[in-house]
């Protein structure tokens, strides 16, 4: 399933004419959280032409991440705007070929361009300044950390409207705000989609912390691994309320289903999104020997959500793509009941740190033990609620 992303973008002169930058980032359609952000002093420029550049560079950078996606560009230039929307005619000759550039990063009718207030575009009126302070000081921008953009970047409604919601007491009596957050859901949402995520059972590859991906050898459980997942039948029998039983089609996460369904009486059905990340050339091999073969790409990795594994790996941004567009296919199949999901350590840290908002370097802050158990309640608002993480209990 091809990504949805929203480019921000924006550029600057002193002088208009004058010393000029740019700067864009890309956020996840879905969750708004930041995935790429870039900038650049451009020398002596106008306003407007600094604009068309951060618009190129947002775009290129959404293209690099995915070059099958669909982008909302928003930005606080109403001429660019318009232009490339195609309602205002381009007229000025520096302005025509860098329209036809923006134009030319991806096919006719995957971009859609909406203004926004200046005052919602402060990331990358942030990244322009920047750009234009290290002009400035005779240097090159340099991006920052990843997870220190995605922690200093601010929060985006991706969902809500783009004109600012009026204070409570403004509101038509009924009128729905922003998703509620809180100890339990408000009664009229109805009863909300309950994800219990189980981590398959052990493999042999489980204890010796090898990397064991979709593009792997595909282990069976081991028979410590069948023990887990008989224990982990017991104790879901034991609450009854699972309703359905949804899994990753991978052999380890089949066993560990078939073994817990067949106690519930359930029927197992296969969601390919759920399966693991494909670790590429780090198949097999632990985290010391990754270190000691491809330290370069092991710093990027953990580095960066859009960083693969050596060779035909994935990234966790694709992962968090699929694994929500698979989030998203069981609650339309499910609402409102309390489905079981058995999958692995990566998808399942990607549909917590989702139900979180948190960044992406958050999963390196999870633990996830073998055949442990997570849940997770979604309500109508789109709001998210996790109710439990790595709970083990049922194997002691």
């Amino acid at each position: 399933m091809a990504a949805r992303f929203i480019v921000e973008a924006d550029g600057g002169s002193r002088g208009n004419p004058g010393p000029a930058g740019y700067g864009a980032v890309v956020r996840d359609g879905d969750t708004g959280q930041l995935v790429a952000e870039a900038a650049e002093f451009i020398g002596h420029a106008t306003n407007n032409v600094a604009e068309y550049r951060g618009l190129i560079a947002g775009l290129r950078a959404a293209r690099e991440l995915d070059p099958d996606a669909s982008v909302d560009v928003r930005m606080d230039s109403k001429l660019v705007v318009e232009q490339m929307s195609g309602r205002w005619r381009i007229k000025h000759p520096d302005m025509q070929p860098l329209a036809a550039e923006a134009r030319a990063v991806f096919p006719r009718g995957r971009v859609t361009y909406t203004w926004i207030p200046r005052e919602r575009n402060k990331e990358a009126d942030r990244l322009a300044n920047e750009a234009m302070d290290a002009g400035r000081d005779g240097r090159q921008w340099e991006p920052r950390r990843a997870a220190e953009a995605v922690e200093a970047a601010e929060p985006v409604d991706v969902v809500g409207a783009l004109v600012a919601e009026p204070p409570p007491e403004k509101r038509a009596p009924g009128a729905a705000g922003a998703p509620r957050v809180g100890w339990a859901a408000p009664a009229d949402l109805g009863t909300p989609t309950t994800f219990v995520l189980l981590r398959h059972g052990e493999t042999p590859l489980t204890p010796e912390k090898r990397f064991s991906g979709s593009g792997g050898t595909d282990p069976e459980l081991s028979d410590k691994g069948r023990w887990q997942a008989e224990r982990a039948a017991e104790a879901l029998a034991a609450r009854g309320s699972v309703q359905a039983v949804v899994a990753s089609p991978m052999r380890r996460t089949r066993q560990t289903a078939e073994i817990v369904a067949a106690r519930l009486g359930l029927e197992v059905r296969y969601e390919d999104g759920l399966r693991e990340v494909d670790f590429g050339a780090w198949e097999g091999l632990t985290f010391a020997e990754v270190q000691e073969r491809y330290p370069d790409d092991l710093s990027a990795w953990l580095g960066s959500a859009k960083a693969k594994p050596t060779g035909s790996g994935e990234s966790f941004t694709t992962l968090t793509h699929r694994a929500g567009a698979a989030r998203d296919r069981i609650l339309a199949r499910y609402p409102g009941k309390t489905v079981l999901v058995v999958s692995h350590v990566s998808p399942i840290k990607t549909l917590v740190r989702l139900a979180l908002g948190a960044p992406p370097d958050s999963m390196y802050r999870m633990e996830l033990s073998a055949a442990s158990l997570c849940a997770v309640q979604y309500y109508a608002d789109g709001n998210a609620s996790l109710r439990l993480l790595n709970d083990g209990s049922h194997l002691r």
